[in-house]
């Protein structure tokens, strides 16, 4: 049986109060931030790998960017006794209390998408499920770099600034730049919009008042890629006049592609990541171990292979 919380408790539609059995496992969840769209489709992965074991009772809450609320709904996770904890943290550099508190009551923790800032010496019942980030900026780079015939200027669009995805993607544009075959392109601006569309095409609105001249924008997230292609369209840009690139293919990120508004996007397989850091949480809750890193590739995404996506 599922109990599925969001913020608040409540059971999923179909399920009952009376008479449910308790359930063999209990997993508590903390997400950092309900509203992005990224995250909620790892949360729904969780949710349906949840479903599938079966006898599995999961509670959700939403950390809003926060990392005291964050630690603070571990804690009491800890505390109501549940058998695994998934974290998808607010800021990978802050985790060292959270996987203390897990270690020191003895209950396993699964990180998710985001990685704590050990996850290359996580201790023992500790597990990181997610994705190579050198792989994700590197292979969006290269497709931009391909696009542009090795040069050109570039606007960058970055995550949080202390978000380890973020860092990551971000050196990696400029790790590929740096590189023979595409020496050409040079970074002119770049800045956060924090993975947030609205954020990003305040961003890019700003950049294209102030006049400056570029050929592509590279942008650490689909969300942030789709801030910039409004600007640049509520601004009369033609799109077939700059290159513009994301990460994820979330379904707004495929749809852009579509319409031929942006150029390349990096599939990370979200569903996948919540349905494996499910499983390792209720393996780990029944006694079993788990490898301290689970890689899930990132796969590059252009028009000529996007069908395979959708």
């Amino acid at each position: 049986m599922i109990r599925n919380y969001v913020a608040f408790p409540f059971l999923m539609a179909g399920l009952g109060l009376g008479g449910a059995a308790m359930a063999d496992t209990r997993v508590a969840v903390s997400m950092t931030a309900f509203d992005n769209p990224f995250l909620t489709i790892i949360r729904e992965g969780i949710a349906a790998e949840a479903e599938k074991e079966g006898d599995v009772e999961l509670v959700f809450e939403d950390a809003q960017l926060d990392v005291a609320r964050q630690l603070d709904q571990v804690q009491n996770f800890i505390a109501d006794g549940y058998d695994a904890i998934i974290v998808n943290a607010v800021d990978g550099s802050s985790t060292t209390a959270i996987t203390k508190a897990a270690v020191d009551a003895g209950v396993p923790l699964v990180y998710v998408n985001h990685p704590p800032g050990d996850v290359d010496s996580l201790p023992e019942d500790v597990s990181f499920v997610g994705s190579n980030e050198v792989d994700s900026g590197t292979m969006q780079t290269r497709q931009v770099c391909a696009l542009l015939g090795g040069k050109g200027k570039v606007l960058v669009m970055m995550g949080p600034l202390e978000n380890h995805s973020a860092i990551t993607r971000t050196k990696d544009i400029h790790d590929v730049i740096a590189t023979p075959d595409c020496a050409g392109m040079e970074v002119i601006e770049e800045q956060t919009a924090n993975w947030n569309r609205g954020e990003a095409q305040d961003l890019m609105t700003n950049w294209l008042t102030s006049g400056v001249d570029f050929d592509a924008v590279i942008a650490n997230n689909d969300e942030m890629a789709i801030g910039a292609i409004l600007a640049m369209k509520a601004a009369g840009m033609s799109m077939e006049d700059v290159v513009v690139a994301g990460i994820d293919a979330t379904p707004d990120g495929l749809a852009a592609l579509a319409s031929g508004d942006l150029d390349v996007t990096v599939y990370q397989n979200a569903v996948k990541q919540g349905e494996v850091a499910l499983q390792t949480a209720v393996a780990m809750a029944g006694g079993a171990s788990a490898d301290r890193n689970i890689w899930i590739p990132f796969e590059p995404v252009t028009r000529e292979n996007m069908a395979d996506y959708q």
